[in-house]
C-alpha cells in the first residue's frame, strides 16, 4: 500500500486545515487509517484513527474536540479536518495504515511521506 498525505501548509493560530491521504496499491478498505503527527525534537505520536469496518474513531486527548478522522472508501482516501489550531499543532503529519487497530506501540507496516503542518500565534 501507498499513501501520500497532502494538505499542509501554513495557517495562523485558530484557523483550519484539511489533510488528505490517497492510498493506492492495495485493498484500502482493509485497513484502518491513521494520522500521527512528529514535532521537531519529539517523537511520532499517535493523533487520530478511524476503523475500517465500523467507521468507529479514536483520538488522542489533545485534539478532541478540534480534529476529525474520515475515510471515503470509494476514493481510498483519509482525511484529517484540522480547526481551532494552535502553536502546539505544529508538526509534520503522517498518514498510517494497518490490519489491526491501532495501540500504543503497534506496529505500522505503511506510511506515508509528512505533510508539513505550521501554526503561527
Amino acid at each position: 500500500v501507498q499513501l501520500q498525505a497532502s494538505g499542509g501548509g501554513l495557517v495562523q493560530a485558530g484557523g483550519s486545515l484539511r489533510l488528505s491521504c490517497a492510498a493506492s496499491g492495495g485493498t484500502f478498505s482493509a485497513y484502518n487509517m491513521g494520522w500521527f503527527r512528529q514535532a521537531p525534537g519529539k517523537e511520532r505520536d499517535f493523533v487520530a484513527a478511524v476503523n475500517w469496518s465500523s467507521g468507529s474513531t479514536y483520538y488522542v486527548d489533545s485534539v478532541k474536540g478540534r480534529f476529525t478522522i474520515s475515510r471515503d472508501n470509494a476514493k481510498n482516501t483519509v482525511y484529517l479536518q484540522m480547526s481551532s489550531l494552535n502553536a502546539e499543532d505544529t508538526a509534520v503529519y503522517y498518514c498510517a495504515a494497518r490490519s489491526g487497530i491501532f495501540y500504543r506501540g503497534a506496529p505500522v507496516p505503511y506510511w506515508g511521506k509528512g505533510t508539513q503542518v505550521t501554526v503561527s500565534s
